[in-house]
């Protein structure tokens, strides 16, 4: 007689609906009403003009969102400034195995026919920008053919008003890029800060495929603290340690960033970042990687018990 598995259970699918309007006076009661309707059992609300990214509730939305979930909008200017910024979440969805619905468009990520639009958006924005471009070069060219040189004539002629909202600019622009990747990078700062240096995090990042140095990295966090969008505790001066205590703490690090790692996995990881073994040594053996780990366990550190597998 066969044996019947049961199959694991499947993640719990959530529609979460996020309603956006420009300014304080506008009300989403409507958007809210909508997206109701449609069966979203959450619903995240926010305040904020359709040309910034700096759009703290969506950032929050995106960092808890899990695998099955469906993020819906009514329709798609609530969520994107451009099909540019609208391609890039739908993607950091797609990473995180969850989909997007917009109610009004022809949008659904989970049905063949959903994706075939969204490649039709794709290839709108690559001739988008194509479009711009070519006219931005043309404005160039007439310039320089009636003798006027390009750019701001404020900042040319050093202006302080022009100056401060040049600055003031570029501020909102990389706030916004900080909240739209923090989701590939923060949680393993969260993770790692402030235990572990951060020479030991920018390297542990980079070595997920990211570009960071240190002081890219102490500033990025630094500003999110005074945003008040992550912690405080994040930019607390860490402890100093030993070198062997020191590579504990690192390989700790390693395995809460990732946990699929196999000790294999992180010795790998470890001889890559040119890390010596306790002994002094460029090569790394699992039974190294796992004597440290054991260290790390004993003093309090939630790490996993990785395996011994390739």
């Amino acid at each position: 007689m066969a044996t019947a598995y049961a199959s694991p259970p499947r993640p719990i699918r959530r529609l979460i609906g996020y309603a956006r309007v420009s300014t304080e006076e506008q009300a989403t009661d409507a958007q809210v009403d909508e997206l109701r309707a449609a069966g979203c059992q959450i619903l995240h609300q926010e305040h904020g003009s359709g040309a910034s990214r700096a759009r703290p509730v969506l950032a929050r939305l995106m960092r808890e969102i899990g695998v099955g979930d469906v993020l819906v909008v009514v329709r798609l200017d609530r969520l994107a400034r451009s099909v540019s910024h609208l391609l890039a979440v739908i993607e950091d969805l797609e990473a995180r195995g969850a989909h997007f619905r917009s109610l009004r468009d022809p949008i659904d990520t989970s049905t063949p026919q959903g994706m075939f639009s969204l490649q039709v958006l794709g290839a709108v924005a690559q001739l988008e920008r194509a479009l711009i471009a070519e006219r931005t070069k043309a404005g160039m060219r007439a310039a320089k053919a009636r003798g006027k040189l390009a750019g701001n004539p404020g900042l040319r002629e050093r202006r302080p008003e022009a100056i401060r909202a040049a600055s003031a600019a570029r501020q909102r622009v990389y706030i916004g890029d900080l909240i739209a990747s923090a989701p590939t990078w923060l949680p393993t700062v969260q993770r790692m800060r402030p235990q572990h240096s951060w020479d030991d995090v920018a390297r542990v990042l980079n070595h997920k495929g990211q570009r960071w140095t240190v002081e890219k990295l102490r500033r990025a966090v630094h500003r999110l603290v005074r945003e008040r969008m992550a912690a405080a505790d994040l930019i607390k001066r860490s402890p100093r340690r030993p070198p062997e205590d020191r590579l504990m703490t690192l390989v700790a690090g390693i395995a809460i960033a990732d946990p699929e790692l196999s000790l294999r996995d992180i010795a790998a990881q470890l001889e890559k970042m040119r890390e010596r073994t306790p002994r002094g040594g460029r090569q790394w053996a699992a039974s190294s990687v796992k004597s440290l780990l054991d260290q790390a366990r004993r003093l309090g550190l939630a790490v996993h018990d990785p395996a011994l597998g390739s």
